[in-house]
């Protein structure tokens, strides 16, 4: 089949196809006019692949890992690959807690700028800047934001 008709049958769009290609997860034969054909298993392959993106597996990873599954998207045993399965968990781990922590640093800040806001509006126009500080002293003092200073992430 074409690379059309392979696109049509898995929802995939043709670049994202060629990229595969590239990145070594398809091999399509090349007809004598130098147009790509796919056997009739390159479906499952493509939505195989789909799926292992979607766990967040990186192409490289996928490369390794796509020989050693069936056509129900299960993973055999094969050298190596429990191995890059693990490291990816654990990576994906290492980026859960970054974003915990980003959502906590995010959390006290709205609720820091709310009472902010809030102490703002109820104070008269001379008190604006007292009000202000009080609320963002009374923020600081609420639960969340006692819980000690968190540390952004590092950067990728």
């Amino acid at each position: 089949m074409l690379i059309g008709e392979l696109a049509r049958r898995t929802g995939t769009g043709e670049r994202l196809l060629r990229h595969y290609e590239r990145a070594g997860l398809l091999r399509p034969e090349r007809r004598p006019n130098g147009y790509r054909s796919y056997d009739d298993t390159a479906p499952g392959t493509v939505l195989r692949i789909r799926a292992l993106l979607a766990a967040g597996l990186p192409t490289r990873v996928i490369r390794q890992v796509l020989p050693c599954t069936g056509a129900d998207a299960g993973v055999r045993p094969c050298p190596g690959v429990l191995d890059a399965l693990r490291a990816q968990l654990r990576a994906l781990d290492r980026r859960s807690a970054e974003i915990a922590a980003a959502r906590d640093v995010l959390r006290r800040t709205i609720t820091t700028a709310e009472a902010a806001t809030a102490g703002a509006a109820t104070a008269g126009s001379d008190d604006t800047v007292a009000g202000s500080a009080k609320a963002v002293t009374t923020a600081a003092e609420t639960p969340a934001a006692s819980a000690g200073p968190v540390t952004p992430p590092p950067p990728r």
